[in-house]
């Protein structure tokens, strides 16, 4: 386990450091640890003096205290997508939020934003694992399929509700969002997306869709037409293409992702009350509700089971080429 110090800034790229550190110096708590956990149980939880500290093994929780910032950095092992032991991570992350509230009390709020980002180079998630899936599929393995379905809408629910807490959710993109990545992506209230960041929903090149939310958020977003085109094109679109139809909301010159927050969150301090109600009503308006959820990814669960042998030759086709951009980047990264 490596313990960053309370000094350290919630990025990876050194070289931002000091413009970042003179624009808001804050207080910091990270715990880093590691593991190669691909289980649904329940992870151990190291705790410090700071009871907002939190150390999982696929997430890196980090707190600024100053500015109330609870920023959650993906670190799933292995493929960069959502295994397993990402989703228990991310499930347990909203339990600590939850509680911090809940210990808290009236008198003082712990948290007033939550950013989703990626340590990740290059990526913010690539969505589920398509080997695993292809697996599970030709064994027929329904039980294993509808386990890592009910996993993500466990987390995607709560998160598309911010747990009927008083914040505001971000989700920071840099780098590739794709299928069940951007479907995170949309669970939050605001998207920052730095500029080369690149968004897809591929499902239905191997004839499945979106299970995790996509049609839900975006529908509700961009409305039902442009929501089902997005679907069907299989198409990858820029952070500036999404940034004009709306669903982007704010738009990053790259690695300066984490700077974008801290303006967004700086500029709309005023008005947090005001903008917060405005996002709450959006759940009053037009709610999202898990039994939506779950009755569409147990459709995804039953058109997943019906591909052909094609079908899954494609999917495997688009985990190769997953899997080279990830041996690219990565051996970029280690040099």
């Amino acid at each position: 386990m490596t313990v960053v110090t309370k000094t350290a800034m919630p990025t990876d790229n050194a070289a931002l450091a000091p413009s970042f550190r003179a624009r808001r110096p804050v207080d910091l708590s990270l715990l880093d640890s590691a593991s190669g956990a691909f289980t649904s149980a329940t992870p151990e939880i190291l705790r410090t003096q700071d009871p907002s500290e939190l150390s999982l093994p696929e997430l890196d929780g980090v707190l600024d205290h100053g500015a109330k910032v609870f920023w959650q950095y993906m670190r799933p092992e292995g493929r960069p997508s959502f295994t397993f032991g990402l989703l228990r991570d991310m499930k347990a992350s909203i339990d600590h939020l939850t509680r911090l509230f809940a210990e808290r009390g009236q008198s003082e709020v712990p948290v007033r934003y939550t950013v989703m980002a990626s340590r990740m180079p290059g990526i913010f998630n690539l969505g589920g694992d398509l080997r695993r899936f292809a697996d599970l599929i030709r064994a027929q393995d329904r039980t294993t399929l509808d386990r890592y379905a009910k996993a993500c809408i466990d987390v995607q629910y709560p998160r598309s509700i911010n747990m009927n807490l008083p914040i505001v959710s971000i989700s920071l993109v840099q780098g590739d969002a794709l299928g069940g990545g951007f479907e995170a992506a949309l669970a939050d209230d605001v998207i920052i997306a730095e500029k080369s960041a690149k968004f897809g929903l591929p499902e239905c090149l191997f004839n499945l869709f979106p299970g995790m939310g996509a049609l839900s958020f975006l529908t509700r977003k961009i409305g039902a037409p442009l929501a089902e085109k997005m679907v069907f094109s299989g198409q990858i679109y820029s952070a500036e293409e999404l940034h004009q139809m709306g669903v982007v909301d704010v738009l990053a010159d790259d690695g300066m992702g984490e700077q974008a927050v801290y303006d967004f969150v700086e500029k709309t301090e005023r008005s947090f009350a005001s903008r917060r109600s405005v996002y709450a009503a959006r759940q009053i308006i037009n709610p999202i509700r898990r039994e939506e959820l779950d009755r569409i990814v147990d459709m995804w669960v039953d058109a997943a089971l019906t591909l052909t042998p094609a079908d899954i030759r494609k999917m495997e086709r688009l985990a190769s080429a997953q899997d080279r951009r990830w041996a690219q980047i990565t051996g970029v990264a280690a040099r």
